[in-house]
C-alpha cells in the first residue's frame, strides 16, 4: 500500500503543472505523469524486476517521455498550437474546480498504470500475458509514432489541408487508436495477477477511464476539424468513409454524443 501512495503523488506532483494552465492536466501533464510513474515504480521494485516488468516500465517512459516532450515542442514551436491552447484555456477556471480535474487526473494515471503495479507488486515474471501485454504497448506507440511523422510530413505539404493519407487511411484518429491499442495492453498484462478487489477497481477504472478520454478526445478534433474542413467536399467524403478512432469499425461520427465531455 505504501509503494501505491507513493506512485499517487508522484502522479500528482508532476500532472501539478496544470494549474498553470489547466489543459496541461491531461496533456503535458498527463505525458510526464506516466513516464514518472514508470521511473517510480522501476526504483520501488528495483529488487524484484523481471524482463517483462521492465520492458513495460520502459514502455511507459517512453511512451509518455515522448507525449509531453511532442506537445511542449509543439507549443514553443507552433504559434498556430499556442493560439489553439489560449483560446481552450480563456475561460475562468474556479480554483476548486482545478483542485477536482487535478485529483481526479492523477487518479487515472494510476489506475491506467495499476496492471504493470500490481505485477510488479507480486513479483510476477514473464508469462503469456505479458508478453501480449507488451506486443500491444509497443504496436500502440509505435502506431501514435508513425501517425506523428505522417501528418507532420502532410502538413509540410500543405499546412491547410486535412490529412488522409497514410494510416489516416484507415482511421481518422490514429493517435488515439494507438492509445486505445497501448493501453488494452497493458490492462491485458494485469489479467493473471489482479487478485484483490482494490488491484481490480483501480484497473479497470483506469481502463474504461482512458477509453472514454480517447473517445471524448475524438470528439473534440472532430468538431474542431468540422470547423476547419467541412465546407470541403473532399473532407465530407473522407468522413463519410473512415472510422473515426478504430479501424473497420463502423463508427463514423461521435460529435452528436455530447455526454462525451472530458
Amino acid at each position: 500500500m505504501n509503494e501505491l501512495i507513493i506512485i499517487l503523488i508522484v502522479s500528482l506532483v508532476i500532472s501539478a503543472v496544470g494549474f498553470y494552465m489547466y489543459v496541461y492536466f491531461f496533456s503535458v501533464g498527463y505525458g510526464f505523469s506516466i513516464a514518472g510513474i514508470g521511473i517510480a515504480m522501476l526504483i520501488l521494485f528495483r529488487e524484484n524486476l523481471s524482463i517483462s516488468t521492465v520492458i513495460m516500465c520502459a514502455l511507459l517512459i517512453l511512451y509518455g517521455g515522448r507525449l509531453g516532450g511532442y506537445l511542449l515542442i509543439r507549443e514553443i514551436k507552433s504559434i498556430a498550437y499556442k493560439d489553439l491552447l489560449k483560446n481552450e484555456s480563456k475561460s475562468h477556471v474556479p480554483f476548486g474546480v482545478k483542485l477536482c480535474i487535478w485529483i481526479s487526473c492523477a487518479l487515472l494515471y494510476v489506475g491506467e498504470t495499476a496492471p504493470v503495479f500490481f505485477r510488479m507488486q507480486r513479483g510476477a515474471g514473464n508469462d503469456v500475458f505479458s508478453i501480449i501485454g507488451i506486443v500491444l504497448m509497443a504496436g500502440g506507440i509505435l502506431l501514435e509514432i508513425v501517425a506523428d511523422y505522417q501528418k507532420s510530413a502532410a502538413k509540410k505539404v500543405d499546412s491547410h489541408m486535412f490529412v488522409s493519407s497514410g494510416v489516416y487511411k484507415w482511421v481518422r484518429c490514429p493517435n488515439y487508436f494507438g492509445e486505445l491499442i497501448l493501453w488494452t495492453g497493458v490492462f491485458v498484462s494485469g489479467l493473471n495477477i489482479l487478485n484483490t478487489p482494490l488491484a481490480w477497481i483501480l484497473s479497470v477504472l483506469g481502463y474504461i477511464g482512458i477509453i472514454y478520454v480517447m473517445f471524448s478526445g475524438a470528439r473534440r478534433l472532430e468538431l474542431r476539424q468540422e470547423r476547419n474542413y467541412g465546407k470541403m467536399e473532399s473532407y465530407r467524403e473522407y468522413v463519410k468513409n473512415t472510422p473515426i478512432i478504430i479501424p473497420f469499425l463502423p463508427i463514423y461520427s461521435v460529435k452528436d454524443h455530447k455526454w462525451l465531455v472530458a
